[in-house]
């Protein structure tokens, strides 16, 4: 099948121009600049004027929930969401039911993301203080990182052993996301404030308990023993000025900025109360502003999403009870184009973090850029395109958002996954599966 997308402003590679993308089958065969459509007969054409042609949201830090957690979400419905919000591959964190945490186990989800995913797909394979042996065995083309929980975890996926430590950084043939806070500091703060205030202690001080000091102590731990062994480091959901300090002169030690901290501060507690409650905790107005001008500095690598549904009853309560965690895959693209409309960050930034700077960093084969016989992921979005998030918008199994209510002036219009039209303007492709991500080592 032969497609053309004409009539768009295509943003890739640091420049944004009128051109054309030609697609056969599941491949881009050519991109032409200028405002004329190009001749010739296509199978399929696309109008994309007034509209932005970008490579496919490449988002490398998700919770689809599959398998052993499902009533939250699966696979199927995450998927979908993630096509309704322009994003075409997806990499799942290992700490479901059970935990990614073997081969077997890895195994099994690849083949629920073969049965069931609408795009790409990847999983992450998790570190444990019981598995270090295994990961330089792990398939370098399969696997995208290992998901390290450095100082709070759920489950027995905290690694807290420092032999255990040294070994995962010495030994570690792949790319090391890192989730940073120290549980000592963690669980002192939270007695405290349980002594003084019993259980029901009030969503305002979950960042005062995840607290800054918590995510700077085992950050610059990470940080130590990537420096020390030369592991590829890369920090996940970063949420404080003070830590931006580790990153941007060091191309082997990297950042992640997720949706949840560059979009609200503390004060938002106040209305939203417990809806905006993830780990590390969003934390102060100066931390947001200082996460959003490092997009533009080099010291934030990559922006993703952290996309963690709970069923609503479950994110109700205090900072001891209710559940950490927000769906954000389906609203993560028109949220960092509202930052490019309030001068954030440019359109062309925005692509690079997004798409560009993912497939570098892990080595995604062939995709994250609009390039000649690459695979055709590709994103088409509107602007001045006004559309309101409400329950019957929301793909998420959970259907509910921190974003209900808010109206988004940017929209995506098209989807396409390996050349496959999977989204078009509310039309959704039920049948389309996407393809297992490979890597290049």
């Amino acid at each position: 099948m032969t497609i053309v997308i004409y009539g768009g402003t295509i943003v890739n590679e640091g420049r944004a121009f009128e051109g054309s993308v030609l697609i056969q089958d599941d491949r881009i065969t050519s991109i032409i600049e200028g405002k004329k459509a190009p001749c010739g007969h296509y199978d399929k054409q696309v109008d994309a004027t007034g509209c932005f042609v970008l490579p496919g949201i490449i988002d490398e830090h998700v919770h689809f929930r599959e398998p052993g957690l499902t009533a939250k979400a699966d696979i199927d419905s995450e998927s979908r969401a993630a096509a309704y919000g322009g994003v075409t591959s997806f990499f799942d964190m290992p700490n479901t039911v059970p935990q990614t945490t073997s081969l077997e186990t890895l195994l099994a989800k690849h083949e629920l993301g073969r049965q069931h995913s609408h795009v790409n797909y990847t999983f992450i394979f998790g570190a444990t203080n019981q598995n270090a042996d295994l990961i330089p065995a792990l398939n370098l083309h399969q696997v995208p990182a290992i998901k390290l929980f450095m100082g709070a975890s759920t489950g027995d996926m905290l690694v807290d052993r420092r032999e255990t430590l040294e070994q995962i950084f010495r030994t570690c043939p792949f790319p090391i996301i890192a989730h940073c806070e120290d549980s000592t500091l963690i669980n002192a703060n939270m007695q405290t404030y349980k002594q003084r205030l019993g259980e029901q202690v009030d969503i305002s001080l979950h960042p005062i308990i995840r607290s800054e000091a918590a995510c700077y102590k085992s950050t610059a731990l990470a940080v130590a023993l990537a420096k020390k062994y030369g592991t590829r480091l890369h920090v996940a959901h970063l949420t404080t000025a003070k830590e931006l300090t580790f990153f941007g002169s060091d191309d082997n030690i990297t950042a992640e900025a997720v949706i949840p901290h560059l979009m609200f501060y503390d004060d938002d507690y106040k209305t939203l109360k417990s809806l905006i409650k993830c780990n590390p905790a969003i934390k102060t107005k100066a931390d947001r502003e200082a996460l959003r001008r490092a997009l533009t500095t080099g010291e934030i690598h990559t922006v993703a999403t952290d996309h963690a549904p709970h069923l609503l009853p479950d994110k109700q309560g205090g900072a001891c009870t209710a559940a950490s965690g927000m769906p954000m895959v389906q609203f993560s693209l028109p949220t960092v184009l509202e930052l490019v409309d309030a001068g954030v960050l440019t359109i062309e930034r925005l692509v690079t973090l997004m798409c560009h700077h993912p497939a570098l960093l892990f080595g995604v084969n062939e995709r994250g850029f609009l390039r000649e016989n690459y695979k055709a992921d590709i994103t088409i979005v509107k602007p001045n395109t006004p559309w309101t998030v409400t329950e019957s918008v929301i793909q998420s199994k959970c259907k509910w958002s921190p974003m209900m209510g808010h109206t988004y002036q940017w929209k995506v219009m098209q989807t396409f996954c390996n050349g496959h039209l999977v989204y078009d303007d509310g039309v959704f492709d039920e049948d389309y599966r996407g393809e297992a991500l490979c890597f290049r080592r």
